[in-house]
């Protein structure tokens, strides 16, 4: 193995780590958090993280089959957190 394999797999699981702390950081606070917009932040942060962790993965398996999943989660992260939000604000989603 040479030096750049060694260091490219402990920065995957540094990353890995810092993102799955992140991660359980983000969903502590959407359970305490003291308002509703802390909530749906949170929520939005653990869609992001979920993103970075698939994406980290997928550099870790070195397949591409990821970021087509990671694409398709973006997508359903953002409209939920829209959704979510125009509930609180509006009490309902469509008009």
């Amino acid at each position: 193995m040479t030096f750049a394999t060694i260091l490219m797999t402990w920065s995957l699981y540094a990353a890995f780590a810092i993102v799955g702390l992140s991660q359980i950081l983000a969903m502590v606070r959407l359970w305490i958090g003291p308002a509703t917009g802390d909530r749906i932040l949170a929520l939005d942060t653990m869609f992001i993280n979920a993103i970075g962790l698939i994406v980290l993965l997928g550099i870790y398996q070195g397949t591409a089959i990821y970021f087509e999943v990671s694409l398709i989660i973006a997508m359903l992260g953002f409209v939920s957190t829209v959704a979510y939000a125009r509930f609180v604000l509006r009490g309902d989603v469509i008009e």
